[in-house]
């Protein structure tokens, strides 16, 4: 036996609320279950007697009715193995339609509790029973689909941040070993890479604060046609170097909208710069602000290649790149959650070979 099994008190860093030693989940859940069966059938038992009871009070009064006899309800020997076989039939259909499936409830619900969401129930006995099994089987269907959501992000930001420390490291110890010159263009190369990952980290960190809710948000009104010229003035430098004209088309009487305004700059700067990336040399961008009855409604269309209709529905995946895409791939699924943060909606309309229209819309006050 090992050091670690033979230990009698639970490590210090154990949970509270989990037995010591620790239980096989499956014997757990079976141990749950036989109790529940245990209990259940004593609950029966004791329904069964007070069945057979009433039954044979029930039949004897009947009878002393029939044969003109009527009294008091007393106990007659003669229709006690009568009632003992109709509270025993009741009995044993109650039992099958309840003591099953609720005993399978339990089990299963107990294994969800140990981390087991692939299991299912299978959908009998009564219709309240059906529609909870369904239920819970809708239930453990998500939260299998979030697990393996959860453990697929952790691999994708084990990957991306590993990259640009891979390469932060190989630079550092090619400038130690003398392999590359100390001078201001690799150490300004080393710079750039770990702005690029604090960049990411700052992605990641806001990313997870508008998924839980805890993203604060600094509303004042706001006029977008402003935020729009602002933010195309401050990417006209890179849309001048790729060769790509920037249009802008605001409506002058765009009504104030109650939002804050750092996080719709950066929704609609991570929407322009995705067009500039996907627009070839000599192609158009255009950026448009208008009103609705209740709502500001900002565009940003390229002329690039377009998105494949397979693709379409992923874009705003946690680190989805379509092909030829670079980045993190985070950048539309942040624009999504500060957009939905606001209360407004985001989507995207393409076509092969004409280009990509990404579409925000922002309701004028909060909801």
């Amino acid at each position: 036996m090992s050091e670690w099994s033979s230990e009698r008190r639970a490590p210090p860093w154990w949970p509270a609320n989990e037995p010591w030693p620790p239980v096989h989940r499956r014997h757990r859940w079976r141990a749950h279950r036989s109790r529940f069966v245990r209990r259940a059938g004593a609950a029966f038992t004791l329904l069964f007697v007070l069945v057979a009871l009433g039954l044979e009070r029930v039949l004897s009064w009947i009878a002393a009715v029939v044969s003109g006899s009527a009294g008091p309800l007393r106990l007659s020997p003669a229709l006690a193995p009568i009632a003992l076989g109709v509270a025993l039939v009741v009995l044993l259909f109650a039992m099958r339609r309840l003591a099953r499936p609720m005993a399978d409830i339990v089990g299963a619900a107990n294994r969800v509790a140990d981390g087991d969401f692939s299991v299912r129930l299978p959908e009998h006995g009564p219709p309240s029973l059906r529609t909870t099994a369904r239920a819970f089987n809708s239930m453990t269907t998500r939260l299998e689909a979030q697990e393996l959501q959860r453990r697929n992000l952790m691999a994708d930001i084990a990957h991306e941040l590993r990259t640009p420390l891979t390469v932060i490291q190989g630079r550092l110890e090619g400038l130690i070993d003398g392999v590359y010159a100390r001078d201001e263009a690799r150490l300004g190369e080393v710079l750039n890479d770990t702005r690029m990952l604090a960049r990411l980290v700052d992605d990641l960190q806001t990313l997870a604060s508008a998924e839980s809710g805890a993203l604060a948000l600094r509303r004042e009104p706001t006029d977008l046609g402003v935020l729009v010229h602002e933010v195309v003035g401050g990417l006209a430098s890179a849309a001048a170097e790729h060769q790509i004209s920037v249009e802008v088309e605001a409506a002058k009487d765009l009504p104030l909208v109650d939002v804050d305004p750092l996080r719709v700059r950066e929704v609609i700067t991570n929407l322009l710069a995705n067009a500039l990336r996907h627009t070839p040399a000599g192609g158009k961008v255009k950026v448009a602000a208008a009103s609705e009855p209740q709502s500001v409604v900002i565009t940003v269309s390229d002329s690039g290649s377009g998105i494949a209709p397979a693709d379409l529905p992923k874009i705003f995946d946690r680190f989805y790149k379509g092909q030829g895409s670079e980045g993190s791939g985070l950048g539309l699924t942040i624009s999504r959650n500060l957009v939905e943060a606001h209360g407004g909606e985001i989507r995207a309309e393409s076509e092969p070979g004409r280009g990509t229209t990404m579409l925000v819309k922002l309701p004028l006050t909060q909801d």
